[in-house]
């Protein structure tokens, strides 16, 4: 099956599985709402474009189902953002950047201020791609949510993929994986201490959400001034707050558009997952320092 036919499905699957409305709303496939933002960021091009040469990447990582795609709208809306996303064949083969030359390409050729890129596959390497030989260095923006919130969205997305994946992992067979991309020993060594044949899909995606986030610590990116720890929780509840933090970041005047599609949502009452003990008490702990680092990120 070739890469057409291959997105194809997967958007039908998507459709038939979250609804159509959903996916519109996921993969921005509103051909007016497109069309006018290309328009705009055109005529922003026109008459404030800066020298090709000068923009900044920016590297928007995290876990799947982090909430990356509201991050994204809100940025796109500015014009003199340049996006692109997963779905982007230009920069991505397969969810997956394509080589370091290809990508700085993109960035050099730019005349928007920033051009951001949604590398979620890839964010293992966010410290090799802020040392990118760019004019301009780079900042990256690392999303990530409570795991109660990212494992029953992945679980509707996704079914019991991190359950496989982890399975294959733990095995020692998917070292090729770009799931277990540098995990650190100790990462490794939490992962086969568990017993996969008893694993339920839940506590493997909570487990996923564990490792991967982990990466942010384990990379050194809390000690990075040019990495800013973006909570989905504390964006939601308030939006405004939120993307000025990201605005402020990233050097961007804010604009209410910024956060004008996200609705505001107090915290859940949900009753939390049944989850493995332990996978959960690695989780909680996790979740806390994540909320403390970016507690004290905030301006």
């Amino acid at each position: 099956m070739g890469e057409f036919s291959e997105k194809a499905a997967r958007h039908l699957r998507w459709a038939r599985q979250d609804g159509l409305a959903s996916l519109v709303e996921e993969d921005d496939l509103r051909p007016i709402a497109r069309t006018s933002r290309a328009w705009r960021k055109w005529r922003w091009r026109r008459t404030h474009g800066v020298e090709a040469g000068t923009a900044m990447p920016v590297w928007l990582v995290g876990v799947q189902r982090s909430g990356t795609n509201m991050v994204v709208r809100g940025l796109e809306d500015s014009p003199q953002v340049e996006v692109h996303n997963e779905n982007d064949g230009n920069a991505f083969n397969r969810f997956r950047l394509r080589s370091d030359a290809v990508v700085r390409e993109i960035v050099v050729k730019s005349r928007h201020r920033y051009v951001l890129f949604k590398p979620l596959c890839d964010s293992h390497r966010v410290d090799e791609l802020l040392a990118l030989d760019t004019p301009t260095a780079g900042r990256a923006i690392w999303a990530y949510r409570s795991v109660d919130g990212r494992v029953r969205s992945a679980l509707a997305k996704f079914g019991d993929t991190n359950l496989r994946v982890l399975t294959e992992i733990a095995a020692g067979r998917g070292d090729d994986l770009w799931q277990a991309q540098r995990l650190s020993g100790d990462s490794l060594e939490v992962l086969r201490s568990f017993d996969w044949t008893s694993m339920d899909p839940a506590s493997a995606a909570a487990l996923f959400w564990y490792v991967r986030n982990q990466l942010f610590f384990d990379l050194g990116l809390d000690r990075r001034a040019d990495v800013l720890l973006s909570s989905y929780d504390a964006l939601v509840a308030d939006p405004d707050a939120g993307t000025k933090a990201l605005a402020s970041f990233l050097d961007l005047a804010w604009q209410p558009g910024l956060a004008a599609h996200i609705e505001r949502r107090p915290p859940r009452d949900a009753a939390p997952l049944e989850l493995d003990a332990r996978v959960r008490r690695l989780c909680e702990d996790l979740g806390a320092r994540l909320d403390a680092t970016a507690g004290v990120q905030a301006p």
